[in-house]
């Protein structure tokens, strides 16, 4: 649980609450929408336009790569972007890599929020800022309300996990009085959200990220991987991910050992590193399946790495609309997946994909083997994952989407 929705952080939004009300942006039935009026003058609207995204996060995973998708998007079609976020994040550092303008923002001082907040809005004010775009519950609180305060005349909350929501009076503010527009990445998300604010339809858009169909294509080279010798012909099953308990490899584990009880041997990939790495190791090996890993740590070559791998698991106990499920149906990989948040909206069981219950290895075990053994079937749907990608899920149209919302604000 994020300590700026919890209710230990109740106290600081209020004293915050308290210098927005002071300052005369919190009276009557004022919300943000209000404030796109009482601003058209303060922030002429014209291109280029001028956008922060924030992120609280530390790590590098799926949600990181969709705000740095955007930035760069935006900032390829002429537009001025910004992130604000903390300096030693791994989106701070990509982003800058990538040529995008960086403010560093510790989110971690919570006591000292009213006077972030106070100086946010300054900085704000300074930059002509027309979009801010939080994405995690501490930067999405302190860019609130300091884009309230510096009267941004577009303010929007993107959540792009399906879990619940602590505190929901105290998140109502930042989720529909304080922001003129919410943006998920799934269906469930959206009908979750819409029911617990009491929002209207046209408060919130689902729009799923969208792949770089230039990098993840069927055609291609293949990556190296540094797999140790194996059994002609070894299917491999892969998992390119933030290594964390929620996203299940540990259940792969127990899959691929059911599977070798069956004399069927497959050999699984991790592509990526985490927090929960030291855990799952410890797993695997109780399991008696080390010899059935191979741990890649973080690697760039991501459409290589999908290329070169027979299946993509995804067994995931939470999780919004996958990247990796993404890149994998782009790429041509076939994918089994939990049926758990925004993973049916691409994964569509014996259409794109195949589905299983979460946490439930025999089940992930007879997918994969199915997978593998039903090669008409599974051609069909990797084929058929491939053309959904292509007509509903790639990066420039998720960029036009996301430009027709901010005329929709703007004008």
């Amino acid at each position: 649980m994020n300590a700026y929705e919890n209710t230990d952080m109740k106290a600081s939004a209020l004293q915050c609450q308290k210098i927005l009300s002071n300052a005369g942006f919190i009276s009557g039935h004022s919300t943000a929408r209000d404030d796109v009026l009482m601003t058209s003058q303060a922030h002429p609207q014209r291109l280029p336009w001028r956008i922060v995204h924030s992120e609280a996060s530390l790590g590098w995973g799926g949600q990181e790569h969709r705000i740095l998708a955007e930035l760069d998007g935006f900032h390829r079609r002429g537009h001025d972007v910004w992130l604000v976020a903390p300096e030693q994040s791994g989106v701070f550092r990509r982003a800058s890599q990538a040529g995008i303008s960086v403010k560093a923002q510790r989110f971690d001082q919570r006591l000292l929020l009213p006077l972030h907040v106070v100086r946010m809005a300054s900085w704000l004010r300074r930059q002509c800022i027309q979009i801010v775009n939080t994405h995690s519950s501490r930067d999405g609180w302190m860019l609130t309300m300091a884009s309230r305060i510096a009267r941004v005349p577009l303010v929007i909350r993107s959540r792009h996990f399906d879990v619940p929501i602590p505190n929901k009076s105290l998140s109502r503010l930042v989720y529909k009085e304080w922001t003129h527009h919410v943006i998920t990445t799934s269906e469930r998300i959206t009908e979750k959200l819409l029911e617990t604010f009491e929002m209207s339809p046209d408060e919130v858009t689902t729009m799923p990220t969208g792949v770089d169909l230039d990098r993840f294509r069927p055609e291609g080279p293949c990556a190296e991987l540094p797999l140790p010798t194996l059994p002609a012909g070894t299917p491999l099953v892969g998992m390119v991910s933030v290594i964390r308990y929620a996203k299940g490899m540990q259940i792969l584990a127990e899959a691929a050992r059911l599977l070798r009880g069956e004399g069927r041997l497959v050999h699984c990939v991790i592509a990526g590193d985490g927090p929960s790495r030291s855990y799952l190791e410890v797993v695997i090996a109780e399991l008696g399946v080390k010899d059935l890993f191979s741990f890649l740590g973080h690697r760039e070559d991501v459409p290589e790495i999908m290329r070169s791998l027979d299946l993509v698991a995804i067994p995931s106990f939470h999780e919004a609309v996958p990247q990796s499920g993404l890149q994998a149906l782009a790429t041509g990989v076939p994918v089994v997946a939990s049926d758990v948040g925004g993973i049916p909206d691409i994964i569509k069981h014996g259409i794109t994909g195949r589905l299983v219950p979460p946490k439930d290895a025999a089940a992930l075990a007879c997918a994969i083997r199915e997978t593998l053994d039903q090669r008409e079937q599974t051609q069909a749907m990797t084929a058929a994952g491939l053309d959904l990608i292509r007509r509903d899920h790639n990066l420039e149209k998720m960029l036009d989407r996301l430009e027709v919302i901010y005329r929709q604000h703007l004008g």
